[in-house]
């Protein structure tokens, strides 16, 4: 641990602004970030039926992280989080869907373009400054470039990839926030697919079935056409890592491939559990990381911002809540955090839960336990939850597929998540375990505290029907509460808590 956090300000000082007089020596770094991928629909993470080539390549020449969690299982959620490296609650109304970042905070490629490195964020964004309050200056430009990745045969969000990494400036290092569409509903790589780049498509027969999906035929069709997402995704990272290997920066080129949270079907895309998430992360950098480590160290989504500001000699700011992942790099087995907190907030219906990991156990409370967690709109409209449904209705569902309807749930969750991938089996009323629940129950509460975490007394309330995903007839916004932290001022608490 003291040789890898010694290494670590080794680099940093190698890199830092200082010391380097010619930019191209900097470090370069992407960030590829795939939308609504669970953590084990890559073929690196042991899914024998994904068809990723170039991702495990990059794995294979580079480092596998196999605990790595989320902050939020909720598209820009997560991505807030990312951006500034803090909890969805001390990001303000960020911590729920489709709110901004809140206005104080900075962002971490704004301290890269500060470096001198040239940003390009090309694809998904889902990310806004908020309100400005008074006295509060405007947030400084965090890209060069912005644009939505799309043209009239590719709505994944990677059309431009290629081309903006041939385009950049020559003279700075870059900085390439690369965010897919892929794999969201509803599906457009099948009407897109492009047989000669992306190999044949997937075939119901070819897919992997959760056990807590029905397994039949329209969900294979389902889960074929997410696969067919991912493999376009792993395409397009693909045919960037070839441009840069053909610039002859690739080994100078720090990339991170992760997903923002888990597959848009039921019990993965919101939930609190592995299947939503957990995220493959993927670091690859010839220059400095040895080829075919694996990691089974913990970390977190909150980790990326300081790790990539680390590399690039930049300065972190003081509300950054995460750790640095560079000490994994040289040792994989070093530990950087102890713990991985994630949180649930409103995703198109009421729900406030948080979780706690230790890299042994998984501890769930959950503060709305009167409603069920079927998942968001998009997964209830979609036909794998259709199937359930019908299941349900003839009385011929499992435990496992149940659990998409049981309400009251648990206000309380533990599992042991080796012997437990899927989280199937509720520890919390096992007597062996209650010394572990305990243990955990008090950090989750330490760590509340210590972040301004709260649970508002008026909060948001389900703007779409449980029972069929449709629109609820409201007034635009009336189902908006006060977000999380609010009451505490979380956005100006820059406390970590346990970690």
């Amino acid at each position: 641990m003291i040789r890898s956090t010694v290494r670590c300000l080794f680099l940093a000082l190698c890199f830092s602004p200082c010391i380097v007089n010619a930019a191209d020596a900097r470090p370069n770094v992407i960030v590829f970030i795939a939308d609504d991928v669970s953590w084990n629909d890559f073929g690196c993470y042991g899914n024998p039926q994904a068809r990723t080539p170039n991702i495990d390549r990059l794995a294979a020449g580079g480092l596998r992280l196999d605990q790595a969690y989320l902050t939020a299982s909720s598209c820009s959620p997560s991505r807030a989080s990312m951006i500034t490296g803090r909890y969805p609650h001390n990001n303000g109304p960020a911590s729920e869907l489709h709110l901004p970042i809140a206005a104080n905070l900075p962002w971490f490629p704004e301290r890269l373009r500060d470096a001198g490195y040239y940003t390009a964020l090309s694809g998904k964004n889902h990310m806004s400054v908020g309100k400005l309050e008074p006295g509060q200056s405007a947030r400084p430009k965090a890209f060069d470039l912005i644009d939505r990745g799309r043209n009239k045969n590719n709505g994944g969000g990677h059309a431009n990839w290629v081309r903006i990494a041939k385009d950049r400036p020559r003279d700075k290092p870059f900085f390439f926030w690369y965010a897919a569409y892929d794999a969201h509903r509803a599906w457009d790589g099948d009407r897109q697919w492009d047989a000669k780049k992306y190999g044949p498509r997937h075939t119901p027969e070819s897919v992997r079935v959760p056990k807590f999906l029905v397994d039949d035929l329209p969900t294979r069709q389902d889960l074929a056409s997410y696969y067919n997402e991912v493999t376009r995704f792993d395409y397009f990272v693909g045919e960037v890592v070839q441009e840069l290997a053909e610039q002859k920066v690739l080994d100078n080129t720090l990339i991170l491939v992760l997903a923002d949270n888990g597959r848009p079907f039921p019990r993965a895309k919101t939930r609190l559990h592995d299947s939503g998430m957990k995220t493959a992360l993927v670091a690859h950098w010839p220059a400095t990381i040895k080829p075919g480590e694996v990691s089974d160290s913990l970390v977190s989504a909150i980790d990326i911002a300081p790790t990539v500001l680390s590399v690039a000699g930049a300065e972190i700011p003081e509300t950054v809540q995460g750790v640095s992942m560079l000490p994994l790099f040289s040792d994989p087995s070093a530990t950087i955090r102890r713990y991985a907190f994630s949180e649930h907030n409103w995703h198109d219906f009421e729900a406030h839960g948080r979780s706690i990991r230790d890299g042994r156990f998984l501890f769930i409370q959950n503060n709305r336990p009167q409603f069920p967690w079927q998942g968001p709109a998009d997964s209830v409209n979609s036909p794998s939850h259709e199937q359930l449904r019908l299941q349900r209705d003839g009385n011929k569902l499992t435990a496992a597929q149940q659990d998409v309807f049981t309400a009251p749930r648990p206000a309380e969750e533990l599992y042991l998540v080796d012997a437990d991938p899927d989280q199937l089996n509720n520890l919390i009323d096992d007597k062996r375990y209650a010394a572990d629940a305990d243990r955990l129950r008090k950090l989750l509460d330490e760590w509340s505290v210590a972040t301004g975490d709260t649970v508002p007394d008026q909060i948001s309330s389900d703007s779409f029907d449980r029972e069929t995903g449709d629109r609820l007839p409201i007034a635009k916004n009336a189902f908006r509460g006060t977000p999380a932290g609010t009451q505490r001022n979380a956005t100006t608490v820059n406390n970590p808590g346990p970690r």
